[in-house]
């Protein structure tokens, strides 16, 4: 233990810059006030950035760029409509080639949905949901077990070099995006039976063990970021086995091998939460020998839930679902 403890100690300030790395945004870009909220149905969903506001501006009919926010057309009253209508602008987008994140465009759709009761706006395309900087939900499943001489280790993949983000980095065991049309657990079901081919009995083994949230910015866009987690301990002699094509190879690493990943480069930043959380409830990282332990498990859960509140003193909405500017 003595070992594992000096090792975590060398690396106190380099997991610390971790945490910081991927809540980037939350700590520093939230508080510049360079981003409009971004409105739907008289709800902050998102913030949108001056470099994707300049591309949204020459569709007046769809978006209302007020100095203060921006708002989707409120003429556009139900579900379908408002998909139907930010799914043509980002079609439109998506042929001009100019915007980085739909260069890794999906065919898959996420849901927008009020912040804190469940209320589904609309929905868009998986690539395009960080332009409008609106709060992403995904299912990560940390495949672990004890071995006899090693102690803990756990599962990481190296993700395919032909995906659309992070390609060939290192990741989570299994993880996916929560699609519309799946539920939580119906997500992980599927994921770990694409991506590493547990299924059956073994599947069922699938534990709940919380969320993490975190909110990151790269060139791609804003990433408010909640992880449903889940543990999955699995047998000695189980060898994952890729049946999707979106993983290279799996590898098998302590919990100290698993830090030292982490924080290379080599390492998908926006997998580390789930990482670090499965480390700090098995003990592995704690009070102990971690002097920012208190730090480090605040920013993996930083409260996405009540930031997208504006404007209740600036923004009210009229009888009609008008939105009216005090």
């Amino acid at each position: 233990m003595k070992d594992m403890n000096s090792t975590i100690a060398s690396n106190i300030s380099e997991i610390a810059k971790l945490a910081r790395k991927f809540n980037c945004f939350y700590l520093a870009g939230l508080h510049q006030g360079t981003c409009k909220p971004f409105l739907v149905g008289g709800h902050q969903v998102g913030l949108i950035r001056p470099d994707i506001l300049k591309h949204l501006e020459r569709f007046p009919e769809v978006f209302r760029v007020t100095g203060k926010y921006v708002e989707l057309n409120p003429a556009f009253r139900d579900y379908k409509e408002r998909s139907s209508r930010i799914a043509a602008v980002l079609q439109s987008l998506k042929k001009e080639d100019e915007i980085c994140a739909l260069k890794g465009w999906r065919d898959e759709c996420f849901e927008v949905s009020t912040p804190f009761y469940h209320e589904s706006l609309m929905e868009m395309d998986r690539s395009a949901i960080c332009l409008f900087g609106i709060r992403n939900y995904g299912v990560s499943i940390n495949g672990y077990l004890f071995h006899p001489i090693k102690g803990l280790c756990i599962w990481l993949q190296q993700r395919s070099f032909t995906k659309q983000t992070w390609p060939g980095k290192w990741d989570c065991f299994v993880s996916g995006g929560l699609a519309v049309g799946y539920g939580i657990m119906e997500t992980a079901i599927k994921e770990v039976a694409e991506e590493a081919s547990v299924v059956g009995d073994l599947a069922k083994k699938l534990v709940p063990a919380g969320c993490v949230s975190f909110y990151f910015e790269s060139e791609r866009g804003l990433f408010p970021n909640t992880e449903y987690v889940y543990d999955l301990e699995l047998p000695q002699d189980f060898k994952p086995e890729n049946a999707d094509g979106e993983v290279e190879t799996f590898e098998l690493l302590t919990a100290e091998e698993c830090v030292q990943r982490a924080l290379t480069t080599q390492f998908k930043t926006t997998s580390a939460p789930v990482l670090l959380d499965f480390l700090i409830r098995r003990g592995f990282i704690n009070p102990e020998n971690e002097p920012n332990y208190r730090h480090i498990i605040e920013l993996l859960h930083v409260p996405l839930q009540t930031i997208y509140k504006w404007p209740q003193t600036d923004i009210v909405t009229n009888g009609d679902g008008e939105t009216l500017q005090r």
